[in-house]
C-alpha cells in the first residue's frame, strides 16, 4: 500500500480530533479568535522548534512566502467561521457540509491540472448537492431548537470555500517549499490574522472563558501539528484528489465524538447525509 495512503489516514484521524475541539470551544462558548489564536501560536511555536533541530533547506523562498499567506488567511477564516457557525447549527449539519469543498478542490484539479473528470467523479458532485440540499433543509426545521439559522448556514459555505482554498495552497506548498518552514510561516501569519481577529470579536460572554479559550488552543495546535504535517507529507508524494479524499472524511470523526460526548440526536436525514458525503468522497477520488 502507498505510503501516502497511510500518512492520509493519520491526518484523517488527527484532523477529525482537532475539528472536535471545534465543537468543544463551541459548546464552551469559549472566545473563537482567542482559540484561534492560541491554536496558531501552538502551531508556530512547534514548528519552529522542529525547524531548527531538523534544519530542512528551503527551496523556492517565494513560493513559501506566497503560499504560507495564502494559507494562513484561507485558514484563520474558515476556523474562525467553522466555530462560529458550530453556535448556530449542529455539528452533524455543519462538519459533512464544510468538508464538502473537497468539490471545489476537485474541480481546481480539473481546471488547473487539466485532469479529466470520471463517471465516479460525477456521481460524487451530485451526491454532494444532494448532500447540501439535505442539510439544509434539516437545519431549516430546527430554528427552535438552535441560534440563527440563516446565519449559521452562511458562515458554514464560508468555511467550506476559505477551507478549499487552504488545501489547494498545501498542495504547492507541499511539492514546492520546506514543509517545517511552510507550517511555522503560514501558522506565524494565522497567528497575527487571529490577533487582530480577538480585537474584533470581544464578547463579554466570551472573555468569560478565556482561560478555556486558550487551553482548547493550544490542545488544537498539538494535535493539528501531527495532522498537518502527515497531511503535507501525503501530499508530497500522492496526488491531491486522492487525498483530500481520504482525508475529507475526517469530519466523521468529529460527527461521531459529538454524538457521544454532547449526545446530540441523530436523525434519519442527517444520518443519510452523512453517508452520502462519505460516498460522495469515496467517488470523488481520482
Amino acid at each position: 500500500m502507498a505510503n501516502w495512503y497511510f500518512l492520509s489516514i493519520m491526518a484523517l484521524i488527527l484532523m477529525g480530533t482537532q475539528r472536535f475541539l471545534y465543537k468543544v470551544s463551541a459548546e464552551r462558548n469559549c472566545a473563537t479568535a482567542w482559540t484561534t489564536f492560541s491554536f496558531m501560536a501552538t502551531v508556530t511555536l512547534i514548528s519552529v522548534i522542529f525547524l531548527m533541530v531538523v534544519r530542512e533547506p528551503v527551496l523556492d523562498h517565494k513560493m513559501l512566502w506566497i503560499t504560507a499567506l495564502w494559507n494562513s488567511a484561507a485558514f484563520v477564516l474558515g476556523t474562525v467561521t467553522h466555530i462560529e457557525a458550530l453556535k448556530h447549527i449542529p455539528s452533524g449539519i455543519a462538519y459533512p457540509v464544510i468538508r464538502l469543498n473537497v468539490v471545489l478542490v476537485i474541480l481546481f484539479s480539473i481546471f488547473y491540472f487539466d485532469d479529466r473528470l470520471s463517471l465516479y467523479q460525477v456521481v460524487g458532485m451530485v451526491m454532494a448537492i444532494a448532500v447540501i440540499v439535505l442539510l439544509t433543509r434539516e437545519a431549516e426545521q430546527e430554528k427552535g431548537a438552535h441560534g440563527d439559522v440563516k446565519k449559521g448556514l452562511m458562515l458554514v459555505f464560508l468555511s467550506l470555500v476559505f477551507g478549499a482554498m487552504a488545501s489547494i495552497s498545501s498542495k504547492f506548498a507541499a511539492l514546492y517549499a520546506n514543509k517545517l518552514g511552510f507550517m511555522a510561516l503560514s501558522y506565524f501569519m494565522g497567528t497575527l490574522f487571529a490577533l487582530g481577529l480577538t480585537q474584533k470579536m470581544k464578547t463579554s460572554e466570551g472573555s468569560k472563558h478565556l482561560k478555556e479559550a486558550m487551553v482548547i488552543g493550544i490542545l488544537m495546535g498539538f494535535i493539528n501539528f501531527a495532522g498537518f504535517y502527515a497531511f503535507l507529507s501525503a501530499l508530497a508524494s500522492g496526488p491531491l484528489s486522492l487525498v483530500i479524499t481520504v482525508t475529507g472524511m475526517h469530519f466523521a470523526v468529529a460527527v461521531l465524538l459529538s454524538a457521544v460526548v454532547y449526545k446530540e440526536k441523530v436523525t434519519f436525514m442527517r444520518a443519510l447525509a452523512v453517508v452520502l458525503t462519505m460516498v460522495s468522497v469515496f467517488f470523488l477520488r481520482a
